[in-house]
C-alpha cells in the first residue's frame, strides 16, 4: 500500500554544488511537493517569505470545485480559503490584508481535510503562531471562510474553530518627550549613500503623519488616506473650515471616524504644506515626477508624489533612530545570530497618546469622545484614570472625619420640646391598678 503523500510543505536545504564545484542550489527554503523542489525565497533565509510563496503555490494548484452537498472530511481547507478570497474578501475595506492573513493560513491548513480541524488543532496553530492578537485574526478568517463555504451549501456542515484568548489591551502611550523625539527623528533621517549620509530627507512624510495623527487621535489608515478636497473613495480635510472628514464616502466600517476640528496649529501646518513645493534634489536634470508638485498636493501624506499606502516600514525605521525600542538576538535558519529592533511602539499609539493627554488636560469626557470618535463609555472605562478628577470625591471622603449628621429643622430633639411631647416619647409604662379598682 502506497504512503500518504505530505503534500505542499517547506523544506530546509543546505547548500548543494556540483562535480565541478559550481554552484548547484543555495542553501535556503524550498517548497518539496512531491518529488519537485521549488525555490520558496532564495537564498535568503526568510521563513516568512518562503511561508508567503508555499501558501501561494498552494492556492494556484488547488482550483476548487464547486459541488454542492460535500463531506467536508473529504475538502480540503484550500478549497473554502480560495472561494473566500475570490467571492468575499475583495468587498473588504483592507482586502489585501485579508489576503496575506488567509495566506499564513493556508501555510498551515492547506492540506488538511476540513472534518480535520478540531480544538485540538487550533490550539496547536495558536502556540505555533505566539498566540497573539495575530494568531487570533487569522483563526478569525478561517472561521469566516469555512462559515461562508459552509453558508453556500459545499458543505454539510463547518467545523467549530477554537480562537485563543483576547490578549490585553495595550495601555502604551507617549509621553510628550517621547513624541519630540519622534517627530526630530522623522525630520533629521537622511538617506545614506556609500555609507554617508546624503542630503536627501526620507522621513518628513512620516513627521507630517505623526502631526496628523497625534493631534486628532485618527487611526493610521485614515490619516494616510486623507486627501486635502472632496476625492471619491477618500476622507478629505476641508481647508476652509479646519475640519477632516475621516471616513470615505463610499465605504462603512466598524471603525468610528466622525469628522474632527482640526487645532489651529495643525490647520496651519497643513495649508502651508498645500502650497510649499517639495525640495527636489534632481530638478536640475528634470528627472523627477514630483516637479513642480506641492508637500501635500493631493494627500495630507504624500512620499514621491503619491499617498502613502501604509507607513508602518519607514515608522519603524524612525521609532528605531529615535532610540524607542530595545535589540533582542535571534538564531537564522543557517545558526548565525542577528539582532533584531523590537518596540512597543506602533501608529496607533497616537491615538492612545491623543485620549490620553485630552483625559491629562481634563477635558470633558463627552467632548473628548466625540473628537476621538469612540463611545463615552470606552473613553472613561480604557483612559478616565487619567483625568484629574478621577475618584477625587470618593479619594477625599475616604479619609475624611465623620461628620454628625444634621437634622431637619421641624424634627424635635428628644432632649427638647414641651412636656407633652416629651411624655409622648418617653418609654410608656404600663399601669397599676389599686386593690379598690381590682
Amino acid at each position: 500500500m502506497p504512503r500518504t503523500s505530505k503534500g505542499a510543505r517547506l523544506v530546509w536545504r543546505a547548500e548543494s554544488r556540483k562535480a565541478d564545484g559550481s554552484l548547484r542550489n543555495g542553501a535556503g527554503w524550498f517548497i518539496r511537493d512531491g518529488a519537485t523542489f521549488i525555490s520558496a525565497c532564495g537564498s535568503t533565509g526568510d521563513r516568512e517569505r518562503a511561508e508567503r510563496r508555499l501558501a501561494q503555490h498552494i492556492v494556484e494548484k488547488y482550483r476548487p470545485a464547486r459541488e454542492r452537498g460535500c463531506d467536508p472530511a473529504t475538502v480540503p481547507v484550500a478549497n473554502a480559503v480560495s472561494v473566500y478570497l475570490t467571492d468575499v474578501a475583495p468587498s473588504h475595506a483592507k482586502p489585501k490584508e485579508t489576503a496575506e492573513r488567509l495566506i499564513v493560513v493556508l501555510s498551515w491548513f492547506g492540506d488538511r481535510k476540513i472534518g480535520d480541524i478540531n480544538g485540538k488543532v487550533c490550539r496547536d496553530y495558536a502556540k505555533a503562531h505566539g498566540n497573539g492578537a495575530a494568531a487570533r485574526r487569522q483563526l478569525e478568517d478561517l472561521r469566516a471562510a469555512l462559515n461562508n463555504y459552509h453558508r453556500e451549501g459545499y458543505i454539510t456542515s463547518a467545523p467549530a474553530i477554537v480562537l485563543p484568548a483576547k490578549p490585553v489591551a495595550r495601555d502604551r502611550w507617549l509621553t510628550r518627550d517621547e513624541a519630540a523625539a519622534l517627530l526630530r527623528a522623522a525630520w533629521r533621517m537622511r538617506q545614506s549613500w556609500k555609507g554617508k549620509p546624503s542630503d536627501r530627507r526620507t522621513a518628513r512624510h512620516v513627521a507630517r503623519f505623526i502631526l496628523v495623527a497625534l493631534y486628532t487621535g485618527t487611526r493610521s489608515a485614515a490619516v494616510c488616506g486623507a486627501a486635502i478636497r472632496p476625492t471619491e473613495g477618500a476622507g478629505h480635510v476641508d481647508l476652509e473650515r479646519g475640519i477632516f472628514y475621516r471616513r470615505a464616502a463610499r465605504r462603512e466600517t466598524n471603525k468610528r471616524q466622525p469628522p474632527v476640528r482640526l487645532p489651529d496649529r495643525l490647520l496651519a501646518h497643513v495649508r502651508r504644506w498645500t502650497v510649499t513645493p517639495l525640495e527636489i534634489k534632481t530638478k536640475g536634470r528634470g528627472k523627477s515626477a514630483s516637479i513642480g508638485r506641492m508637500i501635500a498636493h493631493d494627500y495630507v501624506v504624500e512620499w514621491n508624489g503619491k499617498p502613502v499606502q501604509s507607513i508602518k516600514k519607514a515608522f519603524r525605521s524612525v521609532v528605531e533612530a529615535a532610540g524607542l525600542g530595545w535589540y533582542d538576538e535571534v538564531a537564522a535558519p543557517d545558526g548565525s545570530i542577528r539582532r533584531v529592533f523590537r518596540t512597543d511602539i506602533t501608529p496607533h499609539v497616537f491615538r492612545h497618546t491623543a485620549a490620553t493627554w485630552l483625559m491629562q488636560q481634563g477635558s470633558d469626557p463627552w467632548a473628548a469622545a466625540g473628537f476621538l470618535g469612540m463611545t463615552v463609555q470606552v473613553l472613561i472605562q480604557t483612559y478616565g484614570h487619567h483625568h484629574p478628577d478621577f475618584q477625587a470625591d470618593a479619594a477625599e471622603a475616604i479619609v475624611s472625619k465623620a461628620r454628625s449628621r444634621s437634622l431637619p429643622k421641624n424634627v424635635v430633639r428628644m432632649a427638647g420640646g414641651t412636656e407633652g411631647e416629651r411624655s409622648r416619647h418617653s418609654p410608656q409604662k404600663t399601669p397599676r391598678l389599686s386593690r379598690k379598682q381590682r
